[in-house]
């Protein structure tokens, strides 16, 4: 279908911005550029937001907790936990670029939310992410008590970069004792090695272009990195057999739609649970545009009332 007349609307929005050279980008002038624009709306209202730091081997992780607000209200049963991966092309944002995803996931799925402030390239390149990743989960699972949320019941989820870093999570904490009830991945970068043919489908144009990916592929990988190993690239991993349940959403004019698309068609194919959800006439990081797109809200009600039902699942 043609592209949704809201997502239009923002595209036009953007047109006026100069067009970033590449050649000359530098993470730091990215990360200002990204600062300096506007936001959108703020997602739903949870009952309360707290700052912490996840110690690790590499040094501390700074993390938000997002607590949603319960239905019984006196906040005294224990709540499933889901640790969220914030987008950016593993290069920029963090807590408040996707607190609105954050809230809406906690709220809508009944599940605290711990978004994690892994290291991001090129100041830390790759694995540094996707190990901050796996110790974040790790972490997570092992201090329910500390965290005040349900012992053995933890998902993951992140958009983008961060959905790379969720499935990542998933497929190498599989058989660590570590039990991944359910991963949310919003159009997951999973192939770092191949550029699939949405790459030039959809490549220009649609906010998320080919030349910045591949941008952002640069700063994350060390000349030389084996950007086909499965910690960079899940969807490289041989087996996929025991990973999490998932829920895939991707989106009809977005460069990465492919590798999403055969992402949960993979994993399908291994025996696990996958919901694909193709969303039409949308582009890449729609999910994030609340208050301008109709089509993030119903995305993360959707998403959320999955993640839920398996979460639930888990402990039934």
């Amino acid at each position: 279908m043609a592209l949704d007349l809201q997502a239009q609307a923002v595209l036009a929005a953007l047109a006026g911005m100069p067009p970033l050279d590449f050649a000359q980008l530098t993470a730091p002038a990215y990360r200002a550029m990204l600062a300096a624009g506007g936001g959108f709306a703020p997602g739903d209202t949870v009952a309360a937001e707290e700052d912490l730091m996840i110690p690790t081997a590499s040094g501390p992780l700074a993390a938000r907790l997002y607590r949603p607000v319960t239905e019984d209200g006196d906040g005294s049963g224990l709540l499933p936990l889901t640790v969220f991966f914030h987008g950016g092309g593993f290069v920029s944002c963090g807590f408040d670029t996707h607190a609105n995803l954050c809230r809406c996931l906690a709220q809508r799925a009944r599940t605290v939310v711990l978004s994690v402030d892994y290291r991001l390239a090129p100041e830390a390149r790759f694995p540094a992410a996707a190990l901050d990743a796996c110790d974040a989960v790790r972490w997570a699972a092992s201090n329910s008590a500390d965290l005040r949320v349900r012992p053995g019941a933890i998902a993951v989820a992140g958009d983008s970069a961060g959905g790379n870093l969720a499935a990542v999570a998933a497929q190498q904490l599989r058989h660590s004792g570590v039990n991944i009830a359910h991963q949310v991945l919003f159009y997951p970068v999973v192939d770092c090695a191949t550029e699939h043919p949405s790459y030039e489908l959809m490549g220009d144009g649609y906010l998320l272009t080919a030349g910045m990916m591949r941008w952002f592929k640069e700063q994350y990988f060390a000349e030389g990195a084996d950007r086909a190993d499965p910690l960079a690239s899940p969807l490289a991993a041989a087996d996929l057999t025991g990973v999490a349940s998932a829920t895939i959403i991707s989106a009809e004019y977005d460069p990465l739609r492919d590798e999403a698309e055969h992402y949960a068609a993979r994993l399908a194919q291994a025996g696990v649970l996958t919901t694909h959800l193709r969303w039409p006439g949308q582009m890449h990081g729609f999910a994030s545009l609340l208050g301008a797109l109709d089509a993030a809200d119903h995305a993360l009600t959707m998403a959320a009332q999955i993640l839920r039902h398996a979460l639930h699942a888990q402990n039934t």
